[in-house]
């Protein structure tokens, strides 16, 4: 999809250009650090073999593994 199809759509890019860019195009540095942080979330549950290889044939058990595994994640981190 093109800037412009976003932007008539009404969504704002909230990732930053690259430093040696002649025109910098402008984001939402407090959106793209909850973006970031959301991105990481999913980098760490990927890590969980049973969620990237999606074992669970079951919606309702993937998601539990899901939370399971995000609990600990959390648990771990503080």
């Amino acid at each position: 999809m093109t800037p412009t199809g976003l932007a008539e759509r009404g969504i704002t890019a909230c990732i930053p250009s690259k430093r040696n860019r002649k025109v910098p195009i402008p984001h939402d540095a407090m959106l793209y650090r909850q973006h970031h942080k959301i991105e990481n979330m999913f980098g760490k549950l990927k890590d969980w073999r049973r969620i990237h290889t999606r074992y669970d044939r079951c919606a309702h058990t993937f998601m539990s593994a899901i939370c399971i595994a995000a609990t600990v994640i959390f648990s771990l981190n503080h």
